[in-house]
């Protein structure tokens, strides 16, 4: 079994123990876009919302890790563990317009996403997100940057634009 494949099963058994614990009051979310190389990406995310009320009221920090999938008709595809933590500022009350940012890890299958040569596995992943209450859940609008941050040559990092669906499990 190789290397890479040993850290993505690793890091999933910690995810998956994570959000399986008895107190755990998880949330799932469902996205769908695309990236700055026109592939196909879809991610699932298990994660919770913290209050950070000693701070402020409108400040919250949500944890969350889960699966990102890249589809291609010109390559195999790609897919990635992520581990993503995110500050969440919540506009109007705590069930209104929401920004959120944070900066997070992938691990990925392969090293290549299109052209895009990422030299490592492993990524930092940069969030921005902006979101409303709809229905029952959540309706949010993501911008996330992969990139390896310099640690090796090329550094051609990619972005992806989600539209998605978070509600409560």
């Amino acid at each position: 079994m190789s290397r890479s494949r040993c850290r993505a099963i690793t890091l999933g058994l910690a995810l998956a123990a994570a959000f399986t614990a008895p107190s755990a009051a998880a949330d799932l979310t469902l996205a769908a876009g695309a990236t700055s190389e026109s592939t196909a990406a879809v991610q699932v995310t298990l994660d919770r919302q913290l209050p950070l009320e000693r701070w402020h009221e409108r400040l919250s920090l949500r944890l969350g890790g889960g699966l990102l999938l890249l589809s291609s008709e010109e390559t195999d595809g790609n897919a990635a563990l992520t581990l993503a933590p995110a500050l969440r500022w919540t506009f109007a009350g705590d069930r209104g317009l929401f920004l959120e940012g944070g900066v997070g890890a992938a691990l990925f299958l392969r090293t290549r996403v299109e052209a895009r040569h990422l030299s490592t596995a492993f990524q930092f992943e940069d969030r921005l997100a902006m979101g409303v209450p709809w229905a029952s859940g959540e309706l949010s609008l993501a911008l996330t940057h992969y990139s390896n941050a310099g640690i090796k040559r090329p550094n051609d990092g990619f972005e992806t634009l989600t539209l998605g669906y978070r509600f409560a499990l």
